[in-house]
């Protein structure tokens, strides 16, 4: 057949079927090969790939002359060098003389020479996994994943802890970095909902919560994390810097993750989700889903894995920080405002991935919800009803304070403030913009209120405080105020309270 090489085994093959014997046209149909090579084969012109085989070149080498000196000397002293960065550095010293089209064959040739003279290369030893073993942790983003939370982009990563012997893992969404306070509460919601703990834990040498960290920082939260282990009886290992494939066990199904992530959003037509809650829910049903497969592997391990201690420990880093006189506290590189009745205390923070809690002595005093900086630019997170007591005292602050932008709690009371001190004097603006925030912090009605101002400046009306507060202000609190203020108010007769009186019906005398 044209374009077919004629292999040992169709030679032998037509040979013995001519001694049966069977014609030529017969014979090299049997063995798939045309009468003109079987005639050829009968006049010994073709033996089969063996006699085939050549040993000579057909053209010249094109690398010849720069091989041996240029190519093999440079692999030789850096065997890494690819063969695309060899044969430009060949192009730029030999200009015009090796073409693009010439390309693939000296890559050829490189690795070919890599094969038979290079280095060796890293082995990786596939291990086996016993129940109840290890578990690993590990961090994971999601490019080219984008989930909305009411329609803005949610920037986040997922925490991934996964058992080696049976596949069971459990995934968490981090709105932080990769530190320690993500990583001890992911570990320790996965523990407890596994019911067990393995005997090892393995992570990826912790390298985004070490980094920009001084040498005593770095010791600390390496006997953190040993502690955290310890707690629950598990060794505290951890793969070579920058060897992934050592924590292959959960490198590997990250993959697997999102592309199931993936596929979910798009069988529910949408990845926007209506609150961090609802994202989180589904992530957790999809997680639940993907474990059933591993369900009987589950139950041998389970059998194997350690007992939980009879408490969780500490998932959270501490820190202690003086509130100033601007009621804030700054806490890794942002501004968060705190309840100015703390001005001057030195609050005892609990720093955990989505919340601070912040303590007076051993009483907790508020919870905040953690903001991180982008880009390692300082962030603020300015509550208004924390300073809207001290700004209804003096209103004026309010137009040059370092705050004021923070201090409105969205697009919406900025287009308001901007419309208020376009068309009322400087005063009269900021008095009214804080009464505003005064009654939305009183009445509870942050978003009722703003929507109605909105209306109202379309309308071109600017209301009075006092048309909102009567329309705003809670209707109980009002209606009670104005009936004891409505209720008349009457004189007992003294004479009604003698049944008091120890001698009831006698007189007592006055001394």
């Amino acid at each position: 057949m044209s374009g077919k090489r004629i292999t040992d085994e169709q030679v032998k093959f037509y040979m013995s079927s001519r001694k049966q014997p069977r014609t030529q046209a017969q014979a090299s149909a049997k063995a798939g090969i045309s009468e003109r090579s079987a005639r050829r084969i009968e006049h010994g012109e073709l033996g089969g790939s063996a006699q085939r085989e050549r040993h000579w070149r057909t053209r010249s080498d094109p690398f010849a002359e720069v091989w041996e000196e240029e190519i093999v000397s440079r692999l030789e002293q850096q065997p890494r060098l690819d063969a695309t960065t060899l044969f430009e550095d060949l192009q730029d010293r030999h200009p015009g003389q090796y073409g693009n089209g010439k390309k693939r064959t000296f890559q050829r040739r490189v690795k070919a020479w890599k094969a038979l003279h290079g280095a060796d290369k890293e082995v990786i030893f596939r291990q086996v996994q016993e129940p109840g073993r290890q578990g690993l942790s590990d961090f994971t983003e999601l490019k080219g994943l984008v989930v909305t939370i009411a329609g803005e982009a949610l920037d986040h990563r997922l925490y991934h802890f996964r058992l080696a012997y049976s596949g069971w893992s459990h995934v968490r969404v981090v709105l932080g970095g990769e530190s320690y306070s993500a990583l001890a509460e992911g570990l320790q919601e996965a523990l407890w909902r596994l019911g067990g703990a393995p005997l090892e834990h393995r992570t990826d040498s912790l390298s985004a919560a070490y980094k920009n960290l001084a040498a005593e920082a770095r010791e600390d939260l390496t006997q953190r994390y040993e502690a955290l282990c310890a707690h629950y009886g598990m060794t505290a290992t951890r793969n070579n810097r920058g060897v992934s494939h050592e924590n292959g066990a959960v490198e590997s199904p990250h993959g697997h993750l999102k592309r199931r992530m993936a596929q979910a959003l798009l069988l529910r037509d949408s990845a926007d989700f209506a609150t961090l809650q609802d994202y989180r829910q589904w992530l957790d049903a999809l997680v639940v889903r993907f474990n059933r497969r591993c369900g009987e592997a589950l139950a041998i391990e389970r059998a194997q894995l350690q007992a939980l201690p009879r408490r969780r420990t500490g998932d959270y880093s501490e820190q202690v920080v003086a509130v100033t006189t601007s009621a804030t506290i700054e806490v890794k590189r942002v501004l968060y405002s705190v309840p100015a009745r703390l001005i001057g205390e030195r609050l005892r923070l609990h720093v955990f991935d989505e919340r601070i809690e912040a303590f007076v002595g051993a009483t907790r005093a508020l919870t905040l919800p953690r903001v991180y900086s982008v880009n390692h630019e300082r962030a603020r997170r300015i509550d208004y009803r924390h300073l809207i007591g001290a700004l209804v005292r003096k209103p004026q602050a309010f137009r040059y304070s370092q705050l004021r932008e923070d201090l409105l709690p969205n697009a919406t009371y900025r287009t308001i403030w901007q419309y208020l001190d376009r068309h009322l004097d400087a005063r009269a603006a900021c008095k009214r913009i804080v009464g505003i925030l005064a009654l939305a912090a009183r009445a509870e009605c942050e978003q009722a209120l703003g929507a109605y101002l909105l209306e109202r400046i379309a309308a071109g009306t600017i209301p009075t405080l006092t048309a909102l507060e009567s329309r705003f202000e809670r209707r109980d609190a009002v209606t009670q105020q104005a009936d004891l203020r409505s209720q008349p108010s009457t004189q007992h007769a003294l004479s009604s309270y003698d049944h008091l009186l120890p001698a009831h019906g006698h007189c007592l005398e006055l001394h």
